[in-house]
């Protein structure tokens, strides 16, 4: 069985179009993760608070950021899709995010074959609202879990987000190539 995260490219189009492999869905609470050593998605926990997932959520395979994971993507989509599902999506925003001291910051993508996001290239084109949602679920989402502090520090544009992948990318084959 083929290891999502090592296997897999990190996309057909790196940085411009990534692979995001999906561990939690949107609207709802459950947080999986992909175990490589399985490998496949595991229930990790169920949210503490109550809020949901504003959209899908995952990794960019072949991906390693500052915060020693593999890189978290928000794919903006309509309908969840599934845990282990694998989205071909273009970056267009980068959120920034402090997670318990730690740099944790966040790709925003959309799906590359979807119509309803064709409009969507950069962070001044997704909707104020959506931007608000996402902040709000990274801002609460830990606060029931005992001494968990996180801060969202704002969204930078497709560029900046792209600089980070490739960031990411290098960080991988540094420490695993």
């Amino acid at each position: 069985m083929a290891n999502l995260w090592e296997d897999l490219e990190t996309g057909p189009d790196a940085p411009d179009v990534i692979y995001a492999v999906v561990e939690c869905l949107k609207g709802e609470r459950n947080k999986y993760e992909y175990d490589k050593d399985i490998p496949g998605v595991v229930l990790d926990r169920v949210l503490h608070s109550n809020v949901h997932y504003p959209s899908d959520y995952g990794f960019i395979p072949q991906s390693y950021y500052d915060d020693e994971d593999p890189f978290d993507v928000l794919v903006l989509v309509e309908d969840q899709t599934f845990p282990g599902c694998v989205i071909e999506a273009r970056p267009v925003a980068l959120m920034k995010m402090d997670d318990d001291g730690e740099q944790d910051d966040k790709v925003i993508a959309v799906p590359d074959e979807d119509p309803r996001y064709d409009h969507i290239d950069d962070l001044e084109d997704i909707p104020q609202q959506e931007l608000d949602e996402i902040e709000e679920f990274f801002e609460t989402y830990k606060n029931l879990e005992a001494g968990k502090e996180v801060e969202t520090l704002g969204f930078e544009d497709a560029a900046a987000a792209k600089d980070a992948i490739e960031h990411a990318q290098d960080l991988y084959d540094e420490k695993f190539a």
